[in-house]
């Protein structure tokens, strides 16, 4: 009985390392509770293109990320854009983000992991507002979430819910709040070892809740509204490194006044870990 027991304890042991330890995988736009491992360090190459209408972004970030202790990390987002609409065209470096994300809660079984956190992210006002279009807001935002993840050896899901508070630029203009909510599904079509690549699929469903923006505590009418996406992906590693690719899909939109609708967002990432 004590050797029965015994091997199913290693076999659980190795399930594990072999599904869970080596990477934790979160999904490609919404929020996941992945933290590295104690005095880790990730490096994200991101490239990010957006389309709205005659307004189009691209983004060409760098993410450092430190593993402060095995459930918490802290990082730092430099983003260079680059935008344009009909009329005008204007590029450079992008507001600089700060975020920190804490895993409270961890629940391991045979092939299993279960986990959640909290994240918090703030974007500094250090972009230039003076180009048409403007690079960044000229206002310091913040970013709360929470998030839960299921990592087995086939199936994966997640949820998450974040709110983003904007602050008020020097023009009196305090862009509206924004509430995120994603539902995330994943499937891992064949199990791998380690040493081996290993591709999980991704579907995800985004909506994003816009509040109104206010100039000087008046309600602007063109501004705010609702929008969901559909957003399939894929997740691919080797050992230390993997490649994160998708694309936002917008299937209905409610935005209020007279907006340009989002025709797609699409995201691509890179990720080493030391």
């Amino acid at each position: 009985m004590h050797i029965n027991t015994g091997f199913k304890f290693l076999a659980m042991i190795l399930v594990l390392f072999n599904s869970t330890s080596a990477w934790s995988h979160d999904p490609i736009f919404g929020l996941g509770p992945h933290v590295l491992f104690k005095g880790g360090v990730e490096i994200s190459p991101e490239i990010h293109l957006n389309k709205a209408g005659d307004n189009k972004q691209s983004e060409f970030g760098l993410n450092l990320t430190y593993g402060i202790t095995g459930d918490w990390a802290a990082g730092v987002e430099v983003p260079y854009l680059r935008k344009e609409n009909n009329i005008n065209r204007s590029s450079g470096s992008g507001d600089i983000k700060l975020f920190t994300k804490y895993r409270f809660w961890r629940q391991d079984s045979l092939g299993v992991q279960q986990s959640a956190s909290v994240l918090l992210k703030v974007k500094l006002d250090n972009a230039d507002t003076n180009d048409t279009p403007a690079l960044g807001s000229g206002s310091t935002d913040s970013i709360l979430g929470l998030t839960y993840g299921y990592e087995g050896r086939k199936w994966y899901r997640w949820a998450s819910i974040r709110h983003r508070r904007n602050g008020e630029n020097s023009a009196g203009l305090r862009r509206g709040d924004k509430v995120l909510l994603d539902l995330v599904g994943g499937i891992r079509l064949k199990p791998t070892g380690y040493t081996q690549p290993d591709t999980v699929w991704l579907l995800e469903l985004n909506g994003e809740f816009g509040s109104r923006s206010e100039l000087r505590g008046a309600s602007l009418a063109n501004t705010g509204g609702d929008e969901w996406f559909i957003s399939p992906g894929i997740f691919w590693t080797k050992r230390n490194f993997a490649i994160k690719a998708g694309v936002q899909i917008p299937i209905a939109s409610d935005l209020n006044g007279s907006q340009a609708k989002s025709d797609y967002r699409t995201k691509l990432v890179f990720e080493w870990h030391f």
